[in-house]
């Protein structure tokens, strides 16, 4: 269906959002001459297209176009879009400069034929994927990341209807359009669509009327006012008080403070005498906070003594927080918290170096990488019912802390060595020590440590945003690390598959599962094959690389147990070339995010 041009000149749109929304400005300021060229010419473009495609979008919304009426319109739409632009001291060229007016006027010859909402539904019919994952509040990761991919998805499906991939930006153009101004719910100058649709990082606002600026002025310098006079009165008090106790008590000294906890508190004499004085010969294993020593205390009891890196914590209260949290999670399938330790805070101690250890449970069958690769082939392989009890416990602590405590604990660095195995061979999970109570107002408390190549999830290694998915997506790994006898990332192996994900992956589309077992699993006529398989299905299903469809873990437990059937394993994404996404300011800033993701997860060099 097409539109017929009008001969108007006034622009249908209102572009008041330009200075309400909080966007970046700073690649389009080149200084404070508005006279000047912008030095960031290409990055400024791309987010003006953002900007300017918000106003777009809400017009396919009334008017059901995809672009203006004519070149006339157009233009005018560009001035009024400069004159914001203008208002807020940027240069007064910049939409001249990054525009074309004719790339948004309506044309046959844009995406498949498309010039109106009519025409988009007679190809693609009335509902797509993205009526189904864009249309509801896209700010959560996932489901922004949800959203992405299906707009990939229509965007190869309207190239193919078109059959000239030169149009390939025009047309993820269009399914931008038509995501946020059709189907998110909230409307395209919502900051849900805002920042996923149009990928435009929202700044805080900080803007503040002269009057409400007077009123916080006053009721501040009031309160200043009160405050001053409290501690001059604090001050006085407590020096009376000093000198009644240099009077009555001079000997007295300050007790030193304890944690609120109910673990055993040490001091580094007992911690020193425990490990012959932190020798090399105790060292049991490092990581990226802290070198780890085997102890054993006056009563007899084996324990692992963690010392602390420093710039770990930002002073002892900190430390003492986390000790608080940590002492009270109890499960048979995490190392337990068993002491902790301080030194250094006490004024009369000769060496204020503000050392810090955590006391554990020692474990006495090591790590799981050490059985699963041990340096020397000499002792036997694990046997599957080993396998199957390690899985499952480790999904059973990652279980508890996901669920079973509040908030939730999210582990972030699941890996092979952070699995301990007792003197039955039980395994549990380890280095869940170092969490903290979330400061940005999140809903549950994590780990500090950054995570390993290998077991990185894609999303978490791209956006840094951590999600329960991001410890499940690591435990699909360990999965398939004791399942397939093959390292999570083996840059020595022959084929170009060096992450387990990918290999693994690639065997069990071509319909071999059996090439993915470990061979000494399959020596034993024994071992149930079909349950191996499917332990091996679940591996792969929670280290998929859209978190969307990967399992919760109590899901993926439940798989493992047979209470639940295994889902077909949803296909990955097809990652588009760099033909299909340039940076000349042609596309929507979006777009370019989207295929440096797809790249990032086919290339997967993390």
């Amino acid at each position: 269906m097409s539109q017929t041009p009008t001969n108007s000149t006034s622009c249908p749109m209102n572009f008041d959002y330009v200075r309400r929304i909080q966007w970046p400005t700073k690649d389009c300021r080149a200084s404070r001459d508005p006279t000047k060229t912008v030095t960031n010419s290409s990055n400024c473009c791309q987010t003006l297209l953002s900007v300017f495609g918000i106003s777009l979008a809400q017009h396919l919304k009334d008017t059901s176009q995809f672009h203006l009426p004519d070149l006339k319109t157009s233009s005018s739409c560009l001035t009024d879009f400069q004159k914001k632009l203008t208002s807020l001291s940027l240069p007064n060229n910049l939409a001249s400069s990054c525009f074309d007016p004719m790339q948004f006027v309506i044309s046959l010859n844009t995406c498949a034929g498309i010039q109106t909402l009519q025409d988009w539904r007679h190809k693609l019919g009335n509902k797509t994927v993205l009526d189904s994952t864009c249309r509801n509040n896209l700010s959560d990761l996932t489901t922004c990341d949800a959203c992405g991919y299906a707009a990939l998805t229509i965007q190869k499906e309207l190239i193919s209807i078109d059959g000239n991939a030169s149009h390939s930006n025009n047309c993820f153009y269009f399914v931008v359009l038509y995501g946020a101004g059709i189907v998110n719910e909230f409307g395209p100058k919502s900051d849900s669509a805002v920042t996923c649709n149009f990928d435009i990082n929202i700044l805080p606002k900080s803007h503040k009327t002269a009057h409400s600026s007077l009123i916080y002025g006053l009721v501040g310098g009031l309160v200043a006012v009160v405050v001053l006079c409290c501690l001059v009165g604090l001050y006085f008090w407590w020096g009376r008080k000093k000198e009644r106790d240099e009077i009555y008590e001079p000997e007295s000294t300050p007790p030193r403070r304890r944690p609120n906890t109910g673990s055993v508190w040490l001091k580094l004499p007992d911690l020193e005498k425990a490990t012959d004085n932190f020798s090399p010969n105790n060292l049991i294993g490092r990581g990226g906070f802290g070198v780890v020593y085997k102890g054993v205390l006056s009563d007899g009891s084996v324990v692992a003594v963690k010392k602390i890196i420093e710039s770990e914590f930002e002073g002892t209260d900190d430390f003492c927080n986390e000790v608080e949290i940590i002492s009270k999670l109890r499960h048979r399938n995490l190392v337990p918290l068993i002491g902790c330790c301080v030194h250094g805070e006490d004024e009369d101690s000769e060496r204020r170096d503000d050392q810090r250890f955590l006391l554990y449970e020692y474990m006495s069958n090591g790590n799981l990488q050490d059985h699963l690769f041990p340096s020397m082939n000499i002792e036997p392989r694990l046997t599957w019912p080993q396998r199957k009890s390690i899985i499952l416990d480790v999904a059973k602590g990652l279980a508890y802390l996901h669920c079973g405590v509040k908030p939730a604990i999210y582990h972030r660095d699941i890996k092979a060595t952070n699995i301990l195995l007792d003197s039955d061979m039980r395994a549990r999970v380890a280095d869940f020590g170092l969490v903290k109570q979330s400061r940005e107002g999140q809903s549950h408390v994590t780990t500090r440590v950054a995570g390993t190549y290998g077991y990185l999830a894609p999303e978490y290694a791209l956006y840094g945003q951590l999600t329960e998915k991001s410890d499940v997506y690591s435990f699909g790994v360990v999965i398939l690390e004791i399942m397939c006898g093959r390292k999570a990332l083996d840059l020595s192996c022959s084929d170009s598959d060096h992450l387990i994900t990918d290999w693994a992956w690639s065997r069990i589309k071509e319909g071999t599962v059996e090439q993915v077992l470990d061979p000494s699993l399959l020596g034993d006529d024994m071992n149930p094959r079909k349950i191996m398989e499917r332990f091996v299905l679940v591996g792969i299903l929670c280290a998929h690389v859209m978190a969307i469809y990967r399992p919760t873990i109590m899901e993926a437990l439940k798989m493992l147990e047979g209470d639940v059937d295994v889902p077909a394993i949803p296909d990955r994404p097809t990652p588009l070339g760099h033909p299909t996404f340039t940076s000349d300011g042609s596309t929507f800033v979006w777009a370019v995010i989207a295929n440096q993701h797809a790249e990032a997860v086919e290339t997967r060099n993390l």
